[in-house]
């Protein structure tokens, strides 16, 4: 089967993974995130790739795929000894590391080596060496709790392999002046982000973004002829976009994904309601466009003081009389009520545990519920 030609017909490849020219003829390495490739009888063609991990998926454990380390030994259905999981429960000893200082954090073994937070290291991916940040102090685990075999950190980072990373970032400015210059040229609708090499300067990936699927065919044959190493493209989202590039957010602080946020977790319109927030989307967005990913730190909290608090427009019994609550102080746990008075009617701040919350059922049964 020639994906090539597939490829407009096959939604799922979504411009990931990259091509490489292999006598005349381009094939797409890596399938889309969770897809395998079809190479029809092409018996060298890598297997189903993880995107998380890097690892071949190369066996069934029951009714799901497992994936491990020896991508290069494992037939695809076959057993493997190196099943995650199938352990005495012994300890392993992991440490944290963001690949470049950046992005989400990846677990590697130490290897004997002594590390602390902050610490530059050289470690040891599926895709080549790569330089790191260690994110997480080395802990021991359950060896049963790891998903795959660990790769090692090779050694604790040089002044010759900081020095290198270095000239890598100069190198990386002047390809993405040359891929603006050739993206221009033949007119396609995405915008380069960012361009990274690999540590070794076995590879270049282009990291962009777009509204739909782009054809950048003749665009890697262009580039991979200028630069003479393997070339990768990859599409991007806004959120990723804003975490490479970096820029400071509405509070004032640098962006969070771009500093110690390890992950991007679901945001959602409803937490910003949960927090009485504004529902401008000036108010609530980021720099990326999208919903601000703080709305998840102190959710939990507001959510649980929700729970203590009246409903705005219930009847609760205060100190000073019968009222209406006008409006609540999640922060504060204050509640703002409306007195029915006579003569005025003012409105009065109390604390929630000092209300009783007046509820009508069916006519005139009333039930009263004293608030903790």
């Amino acid at each position: 089967m020639n994906l090539i030609k597939k490829m407009k017909e096959d939604s799922a490849l979504k411009n990931k993974g990259y091509y490489e020219e292999q006598e005349n003829n381009w094939e797409i390495e890596n399938a889309s995130e969770g897809e395998a490739a079809d190479f029809g009888d092409n018996a060298d063609a890598p297997r189903e790739v993880d995107f998380d991990t890097g690892f071949a998926i190369c066996a069934m454990k029951g009714n799901e795929p497992f994936r491990c380390g020896c991508a290069e030994t494992c037939e695809p259905g076959t057993a493997c000894d190196e099943i995650p999981g199938e352990d005495d429960g012994s300890l392993v000893t992991i440490v944290g590391v963001r690949l470049r200082g950046r992005g989400k954090t990846y677990h590697f073994s130490p290897a004997g080596l002594t590390l602390e937070n902050g610490n530059y290291v050289i470690v040891e991916t599926s895709q080549g060496m790569e330089m790191g940040i260690v994110s997480d102090n080395p802990q021991d685990v359950p060896k049963s709790n790891l998903k795959s075999p660990l790769k090692d950190v090779l050694r604790l980072a040089s002044k010759e392999d900081l020095q290198h990373f270095e000239d890598n970032k100069i190198l990386e400015a002047e390809a993405a002046e040359i891929a603006r210059e050739r993206i221009a040229n033949y007119e396609l609708e995405m915008s380069l982000v960012d361009v990274e090499y690999r540590f070794d300067n076995r590879k270049i990936t282009f990291y962009f973004t777009a509204d739909g699927r782009v054809d950048f065919r003749e665009l890697v044959r262009d580039l991979a002829s200028v630069f003479r190493t393997r070339i990768e493209l990859r599409q991007i989202g806004v959120r990723d976009e804003a975490c490479m590039i970096g820029g400071l957010a509405v509070c004032g602080r640098e962006l969070c994904c771009s500093t110690f946020l390890k992950e991007f977790k679901p945001v959602s319109i409803r937490m910003a309601k949960d927090q009485n927030l504004s529902m401008n989307p000036s108010k609530i967005s980021g720099a990326c466009g999208r919903l601000l990913c703080c709305l998840n730190y102190e959710h939990e909290a507001y959510v649980d003081a929700r729970k203590r608090m009246p409903r705005k427009n219930a009847r609760v019994m205060t100190p000073e009389g019968p009222g209406i609550v006008e409006d609540i102080n999640l922060l504060k746990e204050e509640v703002n009520v409306r007195l029915d008075r006579e003569t005025d009617s003012a409105v009065a701040a109390f604390p929630a545990s000092q209300l009783e919350v007046i509820r009508f059922h069916d006519g005139d049964e009333i039930k009263k519920q004293k608030r903790k």
